[in-house]
């Protein structure tokens, strides 16, 4: 009988390790009909912002009818760009294929990402997700363009599921420099694509809540086709500080400040970086003013939404910092890239209306510059030390840690998500390079990995990565309430009128007989001072007097030949004179 017994053990235990093995077997064989295709499905993917430039984040997917979008951020203009508010994301492709927009996911609230919503959605009305805290960014701005009351924002949590057409999304939580970031994970018929958005692993988040690496393995076990990662850092090696050590730094540099006014320039949207300067200052007794009208829109929205812990009665407005002793302030600002219009500019060159820097004042500035931005940056800095205030910025302590991944980092993606085809994105090309490096350097097929540009379309599938025809895309330039309504032919001029300046030559001619009644007067702004120059202007006058007398014609008053003779013969008169070509506007009238 025992025998028996353990005979029919074995048998029973054979039959439930043979049922395991075999439901084991059917899970394994469903999760990897989800991540792999079936036939050869293929997907296209558009890119219409975020590469070979850093910022104007924008990426279409597009599976047969169905496409939608994974962020739509802004620009802030360059030198090149004089009197350019804003650059976004031109939207004629997604305007043409309108009617097959899902929706836009928004990967994290920061203004490379978020910023061209409100301008997409003037042309396309379709749903928004993201989200808690960018959703509350996002709604801030759609509010200021009147856009809120028609638009449909869907807030999600890290690890949901969403469909959109043919798309089944999932997002993932990643660390960042503000909270509430994600990464997501797009499948479809052709296969999985993971599109990281900005990303570092931070094993010491601020917020306690660290990168979701367990899910990007999970998906790289199943099979993934596509890894779009952010480039922002590839070529910095090593891994990137966290942010918890921008903290130690403030409570070294607030000790060290003695009895001076703290004066803190940061990113407006670095809600960690503000949370962390609040509770150094409550330590420390001090009071804290935010000044920056983006700055203060993300404590209003942190704080509300719960991102921001803000003790009671440690903010004061603005406009109290005269009732409080140096010693008790903290004045946190914009301005850390050295912006002409931001705060800490106007401060540094006694523009300010509210506060004025003295000696007296102690001021950090965490932030490293984009690239493009030193040169202002070191302006307000050199300025602020001609006045003796004492300047603690980047190079000097560890007050500030960048919220990309740097070299190991983004190899430790690559290693967990085992990509068949690898595209780096979101950064300039020496940014792409060498992402595209570290791939070669991870086993990566160096005929799977593809450095984009903006316009490009392609198609991936399990065979192969196609590049398809380029779509329309490129910059659209804001400036005041205009969109689009400046481009080449005016931002030349603008560059020409700051250059060389201009000559406008005024004439009023009588109708009857032709001859001059008054002038032509000629006036210069940006090109000479007039008074120092009379004998070049006067020669420029009379000039300007003998082509009106020769080419007045009783019979035909051709006037546009009149002035385009006027143009070529001053301009080559100036020329000769100065070797400058100012910008010449003749204006002829008639009575």
């Amino acid at each position: 009988m025992p025998n028996q017994n353990r005979q029919s053990d074995k048998s029973f235990k054979g039959k439930r390790n043979s049922k395991k093995r075999y439901v084991t077997y059917r899970r394994a064989q469903k999760n990897k009909a989800l991540s792999q295709p079936k036939t050869k499905e293929s997907v296209s993917i558009a890119f219409l912002g975020g590469m070979n430039e850093i910022g104007k984040n924008m990426t279409l997917y597009e599976y047969k009818n169905d496409m939608f979008i994974v962020d739509c951020g802004l620009a802030f203009p360059n030198a090149d760009l004089p009197g350019v508010d804003l650059v976004i994301p031109d939207f004629s492709y997604v305007e043409k294929n309108a009617d097959k927009i899902k929706g836009v996911i928004v990967t994290h609230g920061h203004e490379d990402h978020i910023g061209g919503l409100a301008y997409l959605l003037k042309k396309i009305n379709v749903p928004i997700y993201a989200t808690k805290l960018t959703v509350g960014l996002i709604r801030g701005k759609l509010e200021e363009h009147g856009l809120l009351a028609k638009t449909k924002l869907v807030e999600i949590k890290p690890r949901d599921n969403i469909t959109l057409g043919s798309f089944n999304i999932e997002f993932i939580h990643v660390n960042h420099s503000i909270p509430d970031a994600v990464g997501v994970a797009i499948r479809c018929p052709a296969g999985v694509i993971i599109q990281t958005g900005d990303f570092k692993i931070d094993t010491t988040p601020v917020d306690g809540d660290m990168i979701d690496l367990p899910r990007f393995a999970e998906f790289g076990k199943k099979g993934v086709l596509a890894l779009l990662s952010d480039s922002t850092n590839a070529e910095r090696p090593g891994y990137t500080a966290s942010e918890k050590s921008v903290g130690e730094s403030f409570e070294l540099l607030f000790r060290k400040a003695k009895n001076k006014r703290i004066v803190v320039a940061t990113f407006a949207s670095n809600i960690h970086r503000v949370q962390q300067i609040i509770d150094v200052a409550n330590s420390r007794g001090r009071k804290v003013a935010v000044i920056g009208r983006s700055l203060e829109n993300l404590v209003s929205v942190g704080s509300e939404l719960g991102y921001l812990n803000v003790p009671q009665g440690i903010l004061i407005d603005i406009n109290l910092i005269k009732n409080y002793a140096d010693d008790k302030l903290v004045i946190i600002t914009t301005g850390s890239q050295g912006e002409p219009m931001s705060a800490l500019t106007k401060m540094a060159f006694g523009e300010h209306r509210k506060v004025s820097l003295t000696p007296n004042d102690y001021v950090i500035v965490s932030a490293t510059p984009i690239p493009g931005n030193e040169k202002m940056v070191g302006n307000v800095v050199n300025e602020l030390m001609k006045h003796d205030i004492e300047v603690i910025y980047e190079k000097m302590y560890d007050v500030h840690v960048s919220g990309h991944a740097c070299q190991e980092e983004l190899k430790l993606m690559m290693g967990l998500v085992k990509p068949k085809y690898f595209i780096p994105v979101h950064g300039e090309q020496k940014h792409l390079q060498k992402h595209a490096n570290l791939a070669r350097a991870m086993g990566i097929n160096p005929e799977n990995i593809y450095i984009g540009n903006i316009g490009d379309k392609i198609r991936l599938s399990n065979d192969e990565l196609k590049v398809e025809e380029s779509v329309t895309a490129g910059e659209v330039y804001v400036d005041g309430l205009g969109v689009g309504d400046v481009g080449n032919i005016v931002l030349n001029d603008r560059k020409r009128l700051s250059k060389d300046g201009i000559i406008i030559v005024v004439a009023t001619i009588d109708s009857e007989n032709g001859y001059v009644v008054s002038g032509p007067d000629l006036v210069s702004r940006g090109f000479v001072y007039v008074r120092e120059n009379e004998e070049l202007m006067s020669s420029a006058r009379d000039l300007a007097c003998r082509i009106i007398d020769e080419s007045y014609d009783n019979k035909y008053r051709d006037w546009n030949s009149v002035k385009t003779k006027l143009r070529d013969e001053i301009s080559r008169l100036m020329y000769e004179k100065t070797k400058r070509n100012p910008m010449i506007l003749p204006i002829l009238m008639e009575i």
